[in-house]
């Protein structure tokens, strides 16, 4: 691709906002490029059933719903690169992306580069991932109906995901290293109210058990030291997300957390650059509100683009 040419939209990241916004660009005209990274298709890659998506009556594995909405937007020429963005340059106009291997240039562009689950870092824990351990209770809870699960964490997502579990599982013993919550006083009164629900302070989990799907966890006294072992079908990993953002600091605001400020509907702090998806939102998290934001994002994007050329 001819480095000097300007595209007329660029879309960072494959997700569902991504891949959305690729649809109604592309059938709207805009002739979009998708960045789509070295590890397309967000987190919906690493989730295996799909359940809540709206038109699969009977579910559907997550790296197949990425598929299709991939294949949905080259129907409509589409045009992709599976490179990671490396830096951007948004001071000036046309905007500068700069990849692996190339220089592009855009009137427009839209962020939808997601959000990453924070992990543990066990081996064990991404040896069963999806086969037991999860990073949302929204996706996966449903297959722990009448189960005993872990959540571990002790902040406001871990409160949300125990909360929610509450309502499905025959129990949810909440794992914190700590010995008193950081979550917000009003969400830790509505947990510690439900009836099925434990607590082990001072506590980290340090081995996942199992072979085929979780049957327990290794977990070591963070005073004494100690190591005990818990029988559990599901561990709920809650520390946290952190949004794909690192390229863009100096180039847009962030919040302290580094998610991008949006300062209406999906306008970001320059003008012209847009955002879609969990790298704005750490309040849904839904790969179907990803969806609605990508579109949004290409109605904000267009008007912007019309204008332009006004």
């Amino acid at each position: 691709m001819n480095d000097s040419q300007i595209q007329k939209l660029i879309i960072i990241g494959s997700g569902p906002a991504g891949l959305t916004a690729a649809i109604y660009a592309a059938r709207g005209g805009l002739n979009p490029l998708v960045i789509a990274g070295r590890e397309a298709g967000g987190q919906l890659m690493l989730t295996t059933d799909v359940d809540d998506y709206p038109g699969f009556e009977d579910g559907i594995q997550g790296p197949d719903l990425m598929d299709k909405m991939r294949k949905q937007a080259e129907r409509f020429q589409t045009r992709f690169i599976n490179e990671d963005v490396i830096s951007v340059d948004f001071s000036r106009k046309p905007f500068t992306i700069k990849t692996e291997a190339q220089i592009l240039l855009a009137q427009a562009v839209i962020v939808a580069t997601g959000a990453s689950a924070m992990w543990l870092g066990l081996e064990s824990e991404q040896k069963l991932k999806g086969r037991g351990v999860s990073a949302c209770a929204v996706c996966d809870g449903f297959f722990f109906k009448d189960k005993n699960v872990i959540v571990v964490g002790g902040g406001d997502t871990a409160m949300r995901e125990a909360a929610y579990l509450t309502k499905l599982c025959k129990k949810v013993t909440v794992v914190h290293r700590r010995d008193a919550l950081r979550a917000q006083l009003a969400l830790q009164e509505l947990v510690k109210s439900k009836s099925n629900v434990d607590f082990i302070w001072n506590s980290e989990v340090i081995e996942v058990l199992g072979q085929e799907k979780v049957t327990g966890v290794n977990l070591k006294n963070t005073q004494t030291g100690e190591i005990g072992q818990l029988e559990v079908d599901g561990v709920f990993i809650a520390i946290g997300h952190k949004p794909n953002t690192d390229f863009l600091k100096g180039q847009i605001n962030l919040d302290e957390k580094g998610y991008i400020v949006i300062k209406k509907e999906t306008q970001t702090s320059v003008e012209g650059v847009f955002a879609a998806g969990d790298v704005s939102d750490h309040k849904y998290r839904q790969a179907v509100t990803a969806a609605g934001a990508g579109c949004k994002a290409v109605f904000d994007a267009e008007e912007y683009l019309e204008n332009l050329k006004v």
